[in-house]
């Protein structure tokens, strides 16, 4: 072997790294966070989790990335370490697929239908069709995804190709031949097998690595089994790395992970050396193949997962031995709270699946934000200091929630997204703003309500009776904003903009009677400057609730910067508008005033 040939094997190496992580990344982006949002739901039971991780991994062709999304899980407190378990062992057998998929390029047959299954007869026009629909493909579009799996896909088995056909000459080399005879130590194979695959983060690539290896014919099985091994212990370091600064739970997860490989290691190279002793294993001497390597690897999962499947929860009582509960920082803390709404930073690698954690979070803060204002109107009509003191708790949540979405979606906006993430991230920036303004509206709402307390100011009865119908076109503009966000329903959206509109003219006709009170000397001036204080609070909520539902709109019609149906000449001429802004004006009005009725 001579040094074109290391060259040649080093760009092989290459292409086939590169192919997988390209092909992985194709398979992430076109599932859209599905399978990650199937793993959230459907893991209350063990036997679930176990398939669901051998689905998920199979179709996204990285077990690594299964188990960090696990820990990310259970460090939200999404998924319980009980559940995890399940996951964690179905992704290690889910990972075998990949080593299936790349044992194709063993076949060795003058069978024509035989051949056609070689990576060298159809990567070609995998990757002709993977091209043209990657350059024919918008961004973020499915077909574009697509052609972006088939030519990984293709660039993998070529660089697979490559290494196998560089390291033929490699039986001939009695160095390398004496490395391998090294490593046919138990001892030596499986630490090989470890700090290659945790090098590359990849126990799919190292077994694919080893499968092109085997081509050469001088790799037998009693050099392969103990490397199998260690591969298995290596991928544990994926988890690991991630679950470093996290909760006590995810690090958990992350030694369930490690101890189900290391047991399952531990007993399975045990018995195979004792019944290789006993029955003298004749195939141990043969030159192993890379469908060989593909069972080997297949049969270790199945038979770990058997073995351990009955003790999961053996599993989790050894992780929590081994990382008992601590004191955590204040950054950690701060972590663990955005963990908590469901924002862990190892979903960051997954786009669409992340940008879906914080529209939930959002929706979690619409609510805070509306209850606040609402609770806020109840201690207006009637002062509750215990009330006061809950809306004030809401706001600083809400204050809370808006400073850990904003940062992480500042953290997830320098991550590829599609076009869809990116309109979906636009929306939940704009909301959250909002519904923090809403709720420092409601702090004002309670401040004016103890002010009012305080100094035993009161409005007459028929300020107060304004008040209350003016009150509900509110509450009910804040119930038809947050029904519209959090179900992204743009019908409903649309009736937001005609009753804000009916809430300006509200606003106006209750300055105006409050005005006449005050000339007829039916009111104080104090009382006025407080009422002032309300409905500028109140309509400013309005103005709030306007902008989520034209930003839900304009996303929804693709349009950005102000939106057409909330211009003045729109709004005159659109039917729709009219139609629904004249429902609302008959619906929400001020009691009307009767001749002779004082206050």
């Amino acid at each position: 072997m001579n040094i074109f040939n290391i060259l040649t094997m080093i760009g092989g190496l290459a292409l086939f790294l590169y192919g997988m992580s390209v092909m992985g990344d194709g398979l992430m982006r076109f599932s859209g966070g599905k399978l990650e949002r199937i793993l959230e739901k459907l893991t209350d039971k063990r036997i679930k989790g176990l398939l669901l991780g051998i689905a998920v991994t199979a179709a996204i062709q990285s077990s690594s990335a299964t188990t960090v999304m696990v820990v990310g899980f259970v460090n939200s407190g999404i998924m319980k370490l009980s559940q995890a378990v399940g996951v964690i062992m179905g992704a290690n057998i889910g990972t075998t697929v990949t080593s299936w998929i790349l044992s194709l390029t063993g076949i060795q047959s003058d069978n024509m239908l035989l051949s056609l299954l070689k990576p060298s007869a159809f990567s070609p026009v995998v990757a002709a069709i993977g091209i043209y629909m990657y350059m024919k493909g918008k961004d973020g579009s499915k077909g574009k995804n697509i052609g972006m799996i088939l030519l990984g896909f293709a660039v993998l088995m070529f660089g697979m190709e490559t290494m196998s056909g560089a390291v033929a000459p490699l039986s001939k080399s009695p160095a390398f031949v004496n490395i391998l005879t090294l490593f046919s130590n138990p001892i030596f194979g499986i630490i090989a097998g470890a700090i290659v695959t945790a090098a590359i983060q990849s126990s799919s690539a190292s077994v694919g690595i080893l499968q092109a290896l085997c081509i050469s014919g001088a790799i037998n099985y009693s050099t392969a089994i103990p490397i199998i091994m260690g591969q298995n212990i290596g991928t544990c370091v994926t988890a690991l790395l991630s679950s470093m600064g996290a909760g006590t739970n995810a690090r958990r997860a992350s030694f369930i992970h490690l101890y189900f490989n290391l047991i399952g290691t531990i007993v399975f190279t045990t018995l195979f050396y004792v019944a290789q002793g006993v029955l003298d294993l004749a195939f141990v001497n043969q030159p192993a193949t890379a469908a060989g390597i593909a069972l080997i690897h297949s049969v270790f999962n199945i038979c770990c997962t058997a073995m351990l499947f009955p003790f999961g929860d053996k599993l989790v009582k050894l992780a929590i031995r081994t990382v008992p509960e601590t004191e955590a920082t204040e950054a950690e803390i701060k972590a663990n709270r955005a963990s908590e709404m469901g924002l862990d930073e190892r979903f960051l690698e997954r786009p669409s699946f992340a940008i879906q954690r914080c529209k939930a979070a959002a929706n979690e803060m619409a609510d805070k934000a509306s209850d606040a204002f609402m609770l806020a109107m109840d201690v207006l009509k009637n002062y509750d200091k215990e009330k006061a003191e809950a809306v004030i708790r809401l706001e600083q949540e809400c204050d809370e929630y808006e400073d850990i979405i904003g940062t992480y979606l500042v953290k997830l906006s320098g991550h590829d997204l599609s076009r869809e993430d990116g309109q979906l991230m636009s929306l939940v920036l704009h909301a959250i703003n909002d519904y923090e303004r809403i709720s420092d509206h409601a702090i004002n709402v309670v401040e004016a309500a103890q002010e009012m307390q305080a100094k035993g100011i009161s409005l007459t009865s028929r300020g107060s009776l304004e008040l209350d119908a003016f009150g509900t076109a509110i509450r009910d503009i804040l119930m038809i904003t947050d029904e519209a966000f959090i179900s992204s329903d743009r019908n409903k959206a649309r009736q937001i903009e005609p009753l804000e509109e009916v809430v300006d003219n509200l606003s106006a006709e209750m300055r105006q009677r409050h005005i006449n009170r005050l000339r007829e000397g039916l009111c104080s001036m104090e009382a006025g400057i407080v009422l002032e204080d309300i409905l500028i609070y109140f309509e400013r909520v309005s103005d709030h609730c306007s902008n989520i539902a034209l930003c839900l709109i304009e996303i929804g019609e693709d349009s950005f910067g102000r939106h057409e149906y909330a211009s003045e000449k729109t709004k005159g001429s659109d039917p729709e508008f009219q139609s629904t802004y004249t429902r609302m004006r008959n619906k929400y009005t001020l009691p009307k005033i009767q001749e002779g009725v004082i206050g």
